[in-house]
C-alpha cells in the first residue's frame, strides 16, 4: 500500500525545519517496516544539492505521486500548514483516504 506522508515541511526557524524533515522522515521509516510503501516529500531537500529546483517543481513532483497513492497519512502539527491543506484538497478531490494516525491505516 502506497502512503503518502503530509505534514510542516518549512519554517522561518531553520531547527523547526529541521526537526520537520526527521519527524517526517522517521513516519516513512516505520510505515516501510512496517510493509508499506511510503513517499516522503520531507526527502526533497536531496535533490537541491545537485540541481536547482524551483518550489512549484516540488508542489507539482509531489502532487504527482500523491495522485498514485493508496492514502494519505497527515503528520500532527500540521493544520496551519498551507502545503498541506492544499495536497488534502487535492486528495479529497481524487478520492484518496486520508488518514491522522498510522494506527487507523488499514493493514
Amino acid at each position: 500500500m502506497r502512503i503518502y506522508i503530509a505534514g510542516p515541511y518549512s519554517s522561518p526557524n531553520i531547527i523547526q525545519g529541521l526537526r520537520n524533515i526527521r519527524e517526517g522522515n522517521k513516519v516513512a521509516a516505520k510505515l516501510l517496516t512496517m510493509g508499506y510503501s511510503p513517499f516522503s516529500p520531507f526527502l526533497d531537500h536531496i535533490f537541491s544539492f545537485y540541481e536547482d529546483i524551483s518550489v512549484e517543481q516540488y508542489y507539482k513532483y509531489s502532487l504527482d505521486f500523491l495522485e498514485v497513492c493508496d492514502a494519505m497519512l497527515i503528520l500532527p502539527n500540521s493544520e496551519n500548514s498551507k502545503g498541506v491543506q492544499q495536497e488534502v484538497i487535492f486528495a479529497t478531490k481524487k478520492g484518496i483516504p486520508i488518514y491522522y494516525s498510522i494506527k487507523d491505516l488499514p493493514k
